[in-house]
């Protein structure tokens, strides 16, 4: 395949050109937080790579979008969690860095690559169709799709209570059942409700494991952009939250605060249009991921062409390989065989501020201002932050 006569010439880019940072599994990843609580709460088999000390209680903070760039340059909008950041450190958060394959890591314990939730929309090879793992499809069994335990089944075969407290809504989700099923789930539709909830499921036994989750934080970074007002706002009523919950927990709790995925805002002419550039359509049959992770799935026999065409039209704005390549960096760490027929065969993580968006297929999410997904330091670092109570 050539590129046509006419097409545009590489997206280039005006950010400084670093090193991707590739997730530390197997060290320092969100999976391997989850295995050293398991571990630290006394589950056998668990190891704990991070050192956590022995608990009997321990509250998870999930703050949906808090990197640690993020908040360490928001600072005075968050007192109490910049005071926990003077003993805290950054974990990273895995490939792609989104939400789907993020509560897969600390759902399970295991990397991307194991636990096969690979991004926010993947191809199911069954069907060539893509599936959007936050929306789900009931066509695809949750349980199948993701069939290894997760940290809640083994925690309670250990004796320990375990509880997610969240909105209603993500109770029975496709996503929920596949990264996170095995816990008591407790809705909670407010900041309060998420604190009385928290405490009173940990008060109710000897020895657990709550997970809460936030999702604000992260909404208003997409719609506002994560470098906006609303965003340091909302960054303060997380503050507040993570106090709250600090202060109410039963004594002896371990909480742990951390996120998801940091954020990048992408201005309008760092957006390349995967629906209306030639070259980024030739020869694929889908294209999965979002805007600063895309999957990219050619039609048989022509993945290499797909691989040059989105490399020469990307230029520098992205890392963009092959999967064979992908996996042998450790983008996902360790691919299990069940799984790697789900990564793209072309895999584009975007460099500095651009994206990939499709405004055809995707018009909601292309005109997103905050987005994440990718291998950049402000996408890839979140925090662990402790407190005990």
């Amino acid at each position: 395949m050539t590129i046509p006569q006419g097409a545009p010439p590489p997206v280039r880019s005006p950010d400084p050109i670093d090193e991707p940072l590739l997730p530390g599994y197997g060290l320092s990843t969100l999976a391997d937080l989850s295995r050293s609580v398991l571990s630290s709460l006394g589950v056998p088999g668990e190891d704990n790579v991070l050192g956590l000390p022995p608990v009997r209680r321990v509250c998870l903070l999930l703050v949906d979008g808090l990197g640690w760039d993020q908040l360490r340059a928001h600072r005075s909008a968050a007192p109490f969690l910049t005071g926990l950041m003077e003993t805290g450190c950054w974990l990273t958060a895995g490939f792609p860095s989104t939400t789907v394959t993020s509560l897969g890591s600390l759902g399970t314990g295991r990397p991307p690559g194991q636990h096969g939730l690979l991004g926010y929309q993947v191809r199911v090879p069954a069907s060539g169709q893509l599936l959007n793992a936050l929306r789900w499809d009931k066509a695809v069994d949750p349980v199948g799709w993701q069939p290894g335990s997760t940290i809640f089944e083994r925690a309670a075969a250990a004796g320990i209570g375990a509880f997610r407290v969240a909105a209603g809504a993500f109770r029975q989700s496709g996503l929920s059942t596949a990264a996170m099923r095995g816990a008591d789930y407790h809705p909670a539709e407010t900041p309060g409700a998420l604190v009385a909830s928290s405490v009173a499921a940990l008060a109710s036994v000897p020895r657990g494991l709550v997970m809460v989750y936030t999702g604000d934080l992260d909404s208003t970074g997409h719609a506002w952009g994560c470098t906006s007002p609303a965003w340091r706002y909302q960054l303060a009523h997380v503050d507040r939250l993570a106090e709250q919950l600090a202060g109410a927990l039963p004594t002896g709790t371990a909480l742990y605060v951390t996120a998801d995925h940091g954020m990048v805002d992408v201005p309008p002419s760092r957006r390349a249009d995967a629906d209306l550039i030639p070259a980024l359509r030739e020869g694929v049959a889908v294209v999965g991921g979002e805007g600063r992770a895309r999957h990219v799935y050619a039609v048989p026999g022509a993945a290499a062409d797909v691989l040059a065409a989105w490399q020469v039209t990307l230029g520098d704005s992205a890392w963009t390989v092959g999967r064979d390549e992908a996996i042998a960096a450790g983008w996902f760490g360790s691919v299990s065989l069940a799984m790697a027929d789900r990564i793209g065969d072309v895999v584009a993580a975007a460099r500095g501020s651009s994206a990939v968006v499709a405004t055809v297929a995707e018009p909601r999410e292309s005109r997103l201002v905050g987005m994440h997904g990718s291998l950049t330091p402000s996408e890839q670092r979140v925090p662990l932050l402790t407190h005990v109570a």
